[in-house]
């Protein structure tokens, strides 16, 4: 198959290209219509309970983490200048178009009493510019009379105080989300000019605002970076800005048919898929490496042009087919995870290693055809003395010191085993943010002053049409809300509860001490004032009752405390919930953003270690089919299971944790350090046919052939890998990390491991079934055509 692909490959050379260029062309069309996304990824899927529920809250109630808050720690926010300014900005924010509504101490209302008609009606507290201090501290006083807004408004000690603007989810989750983010930061950027004090802000949308906003910013210096790199080293190898040149070119265009098949499959840009591009670059240019290196040392022992672009070909075109393969598959097996934006990754990213494999097989040959043979000076890089000297000293250890390469590897395993029983997993939102970040800081401080900002919702179903509204079930509400004041992660929650107590305060005249849930007796007197509700008041029991009044809602906002507290919390509440709420009569659920983000990251955790054992499986699968040996491809997976192990030691001495961009490390590092293991193996068999089965001499044979390439290879991986080190997310940051040192352990353990267990257990490995032939073939290059058989014939001719 090879031999006739390398004969179309030259033969058709303008036809290949125009096939390229026209596809070129039309993936780099759809690769503009990719998209950044805006929208909270989906990371559960469709059958989940966790997200059926939070969707049928959202039907309910409607959308929750809308809501942006700005926070203020000053006792001089009260002087009546600022707190004039507070006011303005206020009214100036609530004219900034995707801004529904402000409340804030400057905003809030209480409720009169209505005695002629028995109903409420909203009273704005402060409803103009405020002229005295006199004034404004009596007008504060009532304020920080209304209980209702304490914990929310204002924090307990009356120190804090923040503002919630609830924003329109529809532009939340366009492009203009940016914009609007950038007119409110302004207004609040006059306000800090004219008062001079310390604003934070925080709340999901900036979160989210902010994290797309750096992810849009990072894809395009990803990119950057690993092209100044990875085209730095190539230059470093080969001394040559022609071989630099159309490597890029080869790999830039795998860019575009990457990000092409993205745009026509209509997947936007997620904080996973932007990481596609420079992946592309980074494992593409191996490939690259192997077609020119192997390009010059046929030319260097032949010096014919086109027996040698034919055995590049024939010979590199199968071993990087396979090395591909693998890395695709490790991808691939993203795809089972039944998680979209993992599902979106793995297709898009195989698919791209796909097209490198692809480009570079068949466009680097073609360059290479059209150019002069290669002069000395262009293979001097194959003379290189300090990479035959690692080489060298990498024969020396595995022949004579092997005894030392098991002690230290038995070593490495037992420290690693240890290593890896510290690893905890975790799962914040602002667990990636580094703790400089002013999102991060900003975060802390709402969470200080007002329990957080994370929004932790609860719906209470009466199996009674209407039972909600009875006395009892309120009583049980209560209850609950108080159940949740115990629990320092959750800030006051707010139910109807909490409106009933507020209007009950106003019945009384505004009396704090009035704020309580009414009596059976009170209830009668009550009624008809709660039954007129308008306005403020009816969007207020809105929010929080359905229209049957069969279900309430219970908000609150939570701290960041991370899937294991949240999952620890959750455990200890339902047994409470349901000694306050009976099963039979009631059903409790606990929903929002915070338990879908704890959900969805146990999930990616789980199916991420699925997804690793499944490629696992495929890659042992497909080298059994390569070598036709059980007891080699057990040894073959040692040494790149042992940098995993390894890593996973790193991680657990070190206190990173096993969340999901961490979790990416492990399937991405086998797929691509499987291929060393694969090139020295197919090599390793090869030299035993040549050399009569002398195991030996095709052990050490095999190691020079293919020490240098991987060398190389490794050496552009762990520098290009490097370039997410630049990321300001710890996890792109671990990812980057992490996967560089993986494939310099693999590196090494594929040269010199790998060569001493084939030493050690020659015999018993040589089955015979490994020396015959096998379904995936791989082609000797001296069986594939004779030299002094062929006759020469110029590219020209061919054609």
């Amino acid at each position: 198959m090879w031999d006739n692909f390398s004969s179309f490959i030259l033969r058709r050379r303008y036809f290949i290209i125009s096939i390229m260029a026209i596809a070129t062309v039309f993936l780099a069309y759809h690769a503009r219509t990719v998209k950044m996304s805006y929208e909270m990824a989906q990371v559960l899927p469709e059958t989940d309970s966790t997200l059926i529920s939070f969707q049928k809250f959202q039907s309910q109630f409607g959308q929750d983490g809308s809501i942006m808050v700005i926070g203020i720690k000053d006792s001089t926010l009260y002087e009546l200048e600022k707190f004039n300014a507070w006011l303005e900005l206020s009214d100036h924010l609530l004219k900034v178009e995707g801004i529904d509504n402000v409340v804030s101490i400057a905003t809030v209302f209480d409720l009169k009493k209505n005695t002629t008609e028995k109903k409420f009606e909203p009273h704005q507290v402060i409803q103009s510019p405020v002229k005295s201090q006199v004034e404004l501290d009596s007008l504060l006083k009532k304020v920080f009379d209304l209980p209702f807004y304490e914990g929310f408004i204002f924090s307990e000690d009356k120190k804090s105080t923040l503002m919630a603007l609830t924003l329109d989810r529809e532009l939340l989750d366009s492009k203009d989300r940016g914009v609007l983010m950038a007119d409110i930061l302004h207004e609040i950027d006059l306000f800090k000019e004219k008062t001079g004090l310390v604003v934070r802000y925080s709340g999901l949308p900036y979160i989210r605002a902010n994290n797309t906003s750096k992810v849009s910013a990072e894809i395009k210096l990803f990119i950057l970076l690993a092209i100044l790199i990875t085209s730095g080293i190539l230059f470093l190898f080969f001394r040559s800005l022609k071989a630099m040149f159309f490597s890029m070119v080869v790999v830039l265009s795998a860019v575009i048919w990457a990000v092409g098949i993205q745009g026509i499959f209509g997947y936007e840009i997620t904080i996973l898929t932007g990481l596609i591009p420079p992946l592309i670059i980074v494992i593409g240019i191996p490939n690259c490496i192997f077609i020119y290196n192997k390009y010059h040392q046929e030319y260097k022992r032949h010096g014919n042009q086109i027996l040698a672009l034919r055995r590049v070909i024939l010979k590199i075109g199968n071993a990087i087919f396979l090395t591909n393969t693998t890395t695709a598959l490790g991808f691939g097996t993203f795809i089972f995870t039944d998680s979209e934006i993992l599902i979106q990754f793995g297709i898009v990213a195989s698919c791209g290693i796909a097209s490198a494999f692809l480009i570079s097989i068949t466009l680097l040959p073609i360059i290479l055809s059209f150019q002069k043979p290669p002069r000395e000076k262009h293979t001097k890089h194959l003379e290189r003395q300090w990479v035959h000297l690692v080489v060298d000293q990498l024969i020396i250890i595995v022949t004579r010191h092997r005894k030392w390469v098991f002690v230290v590897t038995i070593a490495i395993v037992c420290i690693s085993i240890y290593g890896t029983t510290l690893i905890k997993t975790t799962g914040n939102l602002a667990d990636d943010l580094p703790r400089h970040d002013p999102v991060y800081l900003d975060l802390k401080f709402f969470e200080e002053n007002f329990k957080g900002v994370l929004p932790f919702e609860v719906t209470v179903t009466s199996h009674k049409k209407g039972g909600i509204t009875k006395l009892s079930s309120l009583k049980r509400i209560d209850k609950l809300q108080s159940l949740l004041s115990e629990y320092p992660e959750f800030s006051k929650p707010l139910s109807i509860i909490e409106g009933l107590k507020f209007a009950k305060q106003g019945f009384y005249g505004g009396n704090p001490e009035k704020y309580s849930l009414y009596n059976s007796q009170e209830m009668s007197f009550l009624g008809p004032y709660l039954k007129s509700a308008d306005g403020k008041n009816q969007n207020l029991l809105n929010s929080y009752l359905d229209s049957t009044n069969s279900i309430a809602r219970i908000t609150a906002q939570m701290a960041d405390v991370g899937s294991n507290r949240m999952e620890a919390i959750l455990g200890d509440l339902k047994p409470r919930v349901d000694s306050i709420f009976s099963p039979d009569k009631y059903s409790v659920v606990f929903t929002g953003t915070s338990v879908v983000w704890l959900k969805g990251t146990e999930y990616l955790v789980k199916n991420l270690f699925v997804s690793l054992s499944i490629a696992i499986v495929l890659i042992a699968i497909m080298m059994s089919l390569l070598f036709a040996s059980l007891r080699m491809v057990l040894v073959s997976l040692i040494p790149n299971l042992l940098p995993l192990l390894f890593t996973a030691s790193i991680m657990g001495y070190f206190g990173i944790s096993i969340k999901p961009s961490t979790i990416l490390i492990f399937s991405i590092a086998f797929g691509i350090s499987v291929d060393d293991t694969i090139h020295y193996l197919a090599k390793y068999r090869q030299e035993l046919h040549q050399h009569s089965l002398n195991l030996k001499e095709a052990c050490l044979l095999a190691l020079k052939e293919t020490g240098v390439s991987m060398i190389y290879t490794s050496i552009v991986l762990f520098f290009g890998f490097g370039v997410f080190t630049a990321s300001e997310f710890g996890g792109t940051v671990a990812l980057g990390l992490l996967v560089s040192i993986t494939l310099l352990i693999a590196m090494a353990s594929n040269l010199i491991l790998l060569p001493s267990l084939l030493l050690s257990f020659d015999h018993w490995l040589t089955t015979k079934a490994f020396k015959e032939e096998v379904l995936l073939v791989i082609i000797d290059e001296e069986d594939d055509i004779e030299l002094n058989d062929l006759e020469v014939k110029s590219i020209k001719e061919i054609e």
